[in-house]
């Protein structure tokens, strides 16, 4: 299981550091969460802030873009620094064009599903990404409580996967911590986001090294 600490709960006066605590804690991803306002009622940062902070950690980013028209930002966010670009099934940018210029900037395409959009969404796409990031809250505001029944979605592309020999990673955000992460193991997560679980307890690295225990448990 690998952890990534949501950028999105951290203290943004001191993003660099936070950046840089997360990555001495034993952070395996960074995830850094975009939002625009539009796509959701939320707005976070952009491709700059993106930049700024690229400095302080070598960990992969992982953008994660909740915005109306990803297509039309590809390149700002691969400049950036991002090495993971995963954006919505349900925004206004064309697909498989939005997937092929990640790939052309040197960066790893994803999709994400919220929670009333169905597994097979994704299904047509699968062998042109690396990573399904399966929403387990409504996304554009942190804090909010993990939604166990959308755990099926997760088998239900795990399984498909397995059935057409595609190997790719599976991630869930939204809730995570010490009691939701071993269920998420279970279902075939491979990479959790989590955000309040990290950023806030007293001990980030303790945190986490808890977090992939529990996942050692449930596998």
């Amino acid at each position: 299981m690998k952890i990534a600490p949501s950028l999105l709960s951290c203290d943004f006066s001191i993003m660099g550091q936070e950046v840089e605590r997360m990555d001495r804690a034993g952070a395996d991803w960074m995830h850094l969460d975009v939002m625009d306002g539009h796509f959701v009622p939320n707005l976070t940062f952009g491709a700059p802030v993106i930049k700024a902070v690229r400095r302080y950690s070598n960990k992969p980013f992982d953008v994660h873009l909740m915005i109306s028209e990803p297509l039309r930002y590809i390149d700002d966010f691969a400049k950036a620094g991002a090495d993971i670009i995963t954006f919505h099934v349900e925004s206004d940018s064309d697909i498989d064009a939005t997937i092929e210029r990640i790939r052309t900037m040197g960066a790893k395409p994803g999709l994400v599903i919220k929670p009333n959009t169905p597994a097979w969404v994704v299904f047509p796409y699968l062998e042109k990404i690396d990573l399904v990031l399966v929403m387990t809250v409504e996304p554009g505001f942190g804090g909010q409580s993990f939604m166990e029944n959308m755990l099926p979605k997760v088998r239900q592309i795990r399984e498909e996967c397995r059935r057409r020999d595609i190997d790719l990673l599976i991630e869930a955000d939204g809730g995570i911590g010490e009691a939701t992460i071993a269920a998420c193991a279970e279902a075939g997560v491979d990479v959790c986001v989590a955000g309040t679980a990290v950023f806030k307890a007293s001990n980030a690295g303790e945190a986490i090294a808890q977090l992939k225990a529990l996942c050692g448990d449930a596998e």
